[in-house]
């Protein structure tokens, strides 16, 4: 057997059934956790030793038979896909056509007993010293799917912003998932399904096992990530390791270390070089190519360095009678590749040992009977020094006991147990067809489903024609709006053009009692309002603005009141020229504001619209005569007043 050199980095679990039938309600099982130093022994249920796999993780659940875990084909599936990325279900025993436990326990020096906690542990360190085949029912290609997390509804006010959502998150998660493939250097391919707003779903075909791959199953809000192996055509059994049962070894040390692997026929597997001083690293690399029967060197004596590796592997050793020539090794060694002279001289050893040993091998293939392993025999007699009859004699030994342990031959079935195995048979071949259907009703299902993304992209463009024409009939409304404004300012912008030209008529008028204001004659402009109403002085200032010191034009005195007043005053004019007689409340509110009043006939005045122009001598008349006027009209109330006090005076005095 090949001993790892230190304790497993996972556990082993070494598994056999202890009791009943997994074809029955409760079978119990031998369980042996094997770590590389320590053995832990417990009996479990399937239904325990199902849920110690999930949450050891062993590296390996190893068994003799790999239908005591799974009744049938479809079942063990079921168990490999329900195992640990990092866990694998190895049957020690061989592949499809298993040997005896007895018989592999004894090649690999594994202790060996028929209880079942007994053979749970040889399975635990057989699979240990990686002797047995990986059960497999997948391949090394992973199916990652990213696609939707929830369904996208029936319908809504919100119904395409919704579905918009979910699929630029599936896109976004794709992106994310397909850079961390990239980061880590994997080979994939993808087929993605692109949707409204991004994508409906995203396959990753990726050439890497589950465990390989940076991305993990999760189901989040709106999105999914679904990791599948791909599954065989059936059941394959893979070796641990694919190693060549019995080799010649030659090894040049120094250095540079360098070691060759060739078969007793003289066939070169591999040759390996190495700068560094672990020979446990070597030890290993040998390992996984077979069990060496001969350690060779080019020189003699054996140098320390091969003669420990000899006596690690328990092989027989082979030096030439002197060092071996160059010219000779390049000769022996010229029909096979290697890198450098290290490589080259351990080739030359191993390849000069087959010949030394070639009449002793051949003469020992022909004593050995068909049926009997002529490299077990070899190893035997060059190795453990036995006679070709005494090795012989011990293999046919152990395959006589062995055929003792298979026990009898099986009894011929009852017809009840012949019924039984049809309707069992049957029972298989309805449940294959019911996954049959269950997979039609899947694809039926993602067909429905596309039809309906399909039928929601379909109603969904209409919708958008919809709201196309509602947008156009709209843009039409707000076009016939913006031309009929248009035109109206096109009519403003004429009236103005002929009020403009009317203005600069005035300005050029030549009237007798009017100076031109190109000749600098003392005119001022005059604010015409047309009524002495609030909302003709508030448009009159909107129109033109009304400030401090304007003369202003009413149109029409009459009917103000004391707010009206009161509204003009606080623009405090110069002077208010007015046409028609002025209520007595807007008098008295002007006059307290000392703001002038007079009439407009005697002011000569040009007016064109809303605008006019007075001679200034004549608005400073107007000032004069209502200061003369306002003068008397106080005097007249300063009278009225000391003739008031006097009355009242007199009235007090004659009580």
């Amino acid at each position: 057997m090949n001993a790892r050199t230190s304790a497993l980095d996972s556990p082993v679990f070494g598994v056999d059934i202890q009791s009943g039938d997994i074809r029955g309600d409760a079978p119990s099982y031998a369980l042996v956790v094997f770590d590389g130093e320590s053995v832990e022994r417990d009996v479990v249920s399937h239904r325990k030793l199902r849920r110690r796999i999930e949450s050891d993780e062993p590296a390996i659940v190893a068994t003799d038979n790999a239908y005591e875990l799974a009744a049938d084909k479809d079942d063990l599936v079921r168990f490999l896909r329900s195992l640990p990325h990092g866990t694998s279900l190895v049957q020690v025993t061989g592949d499809e056509r298993p040997e005896p436990l007895s018989r592999v326990a004894s090649r690999h020096g594994v202790p060996y007993g028929k209880k079942p906690m007994k053979e749970a542990e040889a399975s635990a360190r057989l699979a240990a010293a990686n002797v047995g085949y990986e059960v497999s029912a997948f391949t090394d290609t992973t199916t990652v799917k990213v696609s939707r997390g929830r369904s996208t509804g029936k319908g809504g006010w919100s119904q395409d912003r919704y579905t918009r959502r979910i699929h630029g998150n599936v896109k976004r998660r794709t992106r994310e998932v397909e850079s961390e493939l990239e980061d880590a250097g994997l080979d994939f391919e993808v087929d993605i399904t692109e949707k409204y707003g991004g994508y409906q779903n995203a396959v990753f075909s990726v050439a890497a096992r589950p465990q390989d791959i940076p991305v993990t199953a999760h189901r989040s809000g709106d999105t999914r990530v679904e990791i599948e192996r791909e599954r065989r055509d059936g059941i394959e059994f893979e070796p641990l390791v694919k190693r060549r049962d019995r080799v010649i070894v030659g090894i040049d040390p120094g250095t540079t270390t360098a070691a060759a692997v060739v078969g007793l026929d003289g066939s070169v597997f591999d040759v390996h070089s190495t700068r560094t001083a672990d020979s446990a690293e070597l030890t290993e690399w040998l390992i996984e190519r077979g069990r060496p029967v001969i350690v060779a060197a080019d020189v003699t004596p054996m140098p320390e360095t091969v003669e420990k590796f000899r006596r690690s592997f328990d092989a027989a050793g082979w030096t030439p009678t002197s060092d071996l020539p160059v010219d000779e090794k390049l000769h022996r060694t010229r029909e096979e590749a290697y890198d450098n002279d290290h490589e080259r001289d351990a080739l030359a050893a191993a390849l000069f040992a087959v010949d030394d040993h070639a009449d002793q091998f051949e003469r020992i293939g022909a004593k050995t009977p068909a049926g009997i392993d002529r490299a077990e025999v070899i190893a035997r007699v060059v190795a453990d020094e036995q006679s070709v009859e005494g090795a012989l004699s011990a293999l046919t030994d152990n395959t006589g006991e062995e055929e003792e342990e298979s026990g009898p031959e099986p009894r011929e079935l009852t017809d009840d147990e012949k019924r039984i195995r049809d309707l069992e048979s049957q029972v298989d071949r309805l449940r294959d067809h019911v996954d049959d259907l269950k997979a039609d009703l899947d694809e039926k299902d993602d067909e429905i489903e596309d039809l309906e993304a399909e039928l929601s992209d379909a109603r969904r463009e209409e919708r958008l024609e919809a709201r196309r024409d509602r947008e156009v009939t709209r843009i039409r409304r707000e076009n016939k709006r913006l031309e009929r404004e248009r035109d109206e300012a096109q009519e403003t912008v004429e009236e103005l053009e002929e009020k403009l030209a009317r203005l600069k008529t005035l300005w050029k008028l030549d009237h007798d009692n009017f100076a031109d204001v190109s000749e600098g004659r003392d005119l001022v402009p005059v604010k015409v309002i047309e009524q002495f109403t609030k909302r003709a002085i508030r448009h009159a200032d909107e129109q033109y603005g009304l400030a401090a010191g304007d003369v202003v034009y009413l149109r029409d005195a009459s009917g103000a009141g004391q707010s009206t007043a009161e509204l003009l005053a606080d623009v405090e004019p110069k002077v208010i020229l007015r046409s028609g007689g002025l209520s007595d409340v807007a008098d008295e509110v002007l006059f307290e504001h000392d703001i002038p009043v007079g009439p407009a006939e005697d002011v000569a005045m040009q007016e064109v619209d809303e605008l006019a122009v007075a001679r200034e001598g004549d608005v400073e008349a107007v000032i004069d005569d209502w200061e003369d006027r306002a003068e008397q009209r106080e005097r007249q109330q300063t009278e009225a007043m000391v003739d008031e006090i006097i009355s009242e005076h007199r009235a007090s005095g004659a009580e």
